[in-house]
């Protein structure tokens, strides 16, 4: 059909006009000076004005809602180029913003909108009105967001401990990793909290996997709960959590650490009628440039974890403190 000529006659196009008033697409002329020429039967029904209303009327002073300065700029290159232009949904969600009728997705608030610009020459072939095409993409628009949407939901899923809701730990170490990265170009220093259930076996052993999962979960909330937005928590594996504290040297992070065992030891624990009660031993390294990659950093996190374990447990162990290490 010669609408999706490069050019097309204006007076061509009028006899086009009875066909075009049937397609499900909306169709706007306008002048040079934007004033509407023809209204079709689609934005009629989507816009419950009438043809009569809008007839040499400014589109802009019509519809003030419009983005005036952006879309006349892509009006006049138009104009001003002989060629096409494209406006699709992505770019902007709609043009006009029409109630969505579309009965698959009947749940979106307006409807999705791709925009065709296009020159219509007169007979002198001199490009003196511009076609506005527009297409309803909103059946297209909702199932690309809804598989974005699933596809969002999959990868959190995939980097999620699915008991704890943390992080799991093949997440969580990229997330250190890539915080060592960091560490050797800026400098800026970041530390470890590694903690560990104290005698967590006999609450499995004598109370069943049920209970021991109702500790971890208790945990990891309270974990969750000390945390600042910037850390980054994760289950490192069983009964063990790894914290990355960001931007935070060793001392910094042992203030946490000791506020975050002294809340542990204080929780109120139930299951089955039930009171458990669990304290954690924690170790703490900061990153430093004797480390040769993340994996030091997690291992003397670890040293440092299992120092609290040895002397007493229910403790907080800084790596560097740690004498002969």
């Amino acid at each position: 059909m010669k609408l999706y000529d490069q050019n097309i006659s204006i007076d061509e196009f009028h006899w086009q006009l009875g066909l075009l008033q049937t397609l499900d697409v909306g169709l706007i002329v306008l002048d040079h000076e934007f004033n509407i020429q023809l209204w079709n039967s689609f934005m009629v029904n989507h816009s419950g004005i009438s043809d009569s209303k809008v007839r040499n009327k400014s589109l802009f002073d019509t519809f003030p809602e419009l983005p005036a300065t952006w879309l006349k700029r892509k009006l006049n290159s138009v104009f001003l180029l002989n060629n096409r232009a494209f406006i699709t949904w992505e770019e902007r969600p709609y043009l006009f913003r029409f109630k969505s009728y579309r009965p698959i997705t009947g749940r979106a608030d307006f409807m999705y909108q791709n925009i065709t610009l296009i020159p219509l020459a007169s007979p002198s072939g001199k490009v003196e009105h511009l076609g506005i095409l527009i297409y309803d993409m909103t059946d297209a628009a909702i199932s690309r967001l809804d598989l974005q949407q699933a596809n969002a939901e999959l990868s959190q899923l995939s980097r999620t401990d699915r008991l704890t809701k943390l992080n799991n730990r093949g997440y969580w170490e990229e997330c250190v990793k890539h915080e060592f990265e960091r560490y050797v170009r800026t400098q800026v220093p970041s530390s470890l909290v590694m903690l560990d259930i104290d005698h967590f076996k006999p609450i499995n052993d004598t109370m069943g996997h049920l209970a021991g999962d109702e500790v971890i979960r208790k945990l990891a909330s309270e974990i969750s709960h000390h945390a600042r937005a910037t850390d980054i928590a994760g289950r490192y594996g069983g009964e063990e959590f790894g914290i990355l504290l960001v931007n935070t040297p060793a001392a910094n992070a042992e203030v946490f650490a000791e506020r975050l065992r002294a809340a542990v030891e204080g929780l109120d624990i139930r299951y089955d009628n039930q009171r458990i009660d669990i304290t954690v031993s924690i170790g703490i390294a900061e990153v430093d440039n004797l480390q040769d990659d993340y994996h030091r950093w997690i291992e003397q996190t670890d040293q440092a974890l299992y120092f609290s374990k040895e002397h007493g447990r229910n403790l907080v162990t800084v790596f560097s403190n740690i004498p002969d290490k």
